[in-house]
């Protein structure tokens, strides 16, 4: 049985997604630009937009019964070379214990001032019921 986490972002129902689907142990995060969670605007600094990108992100997975710390999977896109190397420095705080696998690619973004988007795959722990 699939659960589906929605954010209420008006992006989800034009574009028909979830925020988060659970299938049983698994969770899959849509991807996730960095917008400041007060002003919904997005700084200008990449490693800023990539640190509110995976706070939204874990609050998620809270959601689900998981966090950061049982993800699997991370794929993360950039819009050019600059938030590359800023972005990469966040991934390495965040993930050097947890250590996912990873995708990381530098592409066009289609949300005006978004210079990173982050996808995270986890999985729930044992202990949670899948249904």
């Amino acid at each position: 049985m699939r659960n589906r986490i929605f954010s209420g972002a008006p992006s989800e129902a034009i574009a028909g997604y979830a925020k988060a689907v659970i299938d049983g142990r698994t969770i899959y995060v849509s991807g996730t630009t960095g917008r400041d969670p007060v002003t919904n605007e997005f700084p200008e600094d990449p490693a800023q937009q990539a640190r509110n990108a995976l706070s939204s992100i874990n609050d998620t997975l809270r959601q689900a019964g998981s966090s950061l710390a049982d993800a699997v999977v991370s794929r993360v896109f950039v819009t050019d070379a600059e938030a590359a190397s800023a972005v990469t420095q966040v991934l390495g705080e965040v993930f050097a214990d947890i250590r996912p696998t990873s995708t990381f690619l530098i592409c066009q973004i289609p949300a005006p001032g978004a210079r990173v988007e982050i996808e995270i795959t986890a999985s729930r722990s044992s202990s949670v019921d899948p249904g």
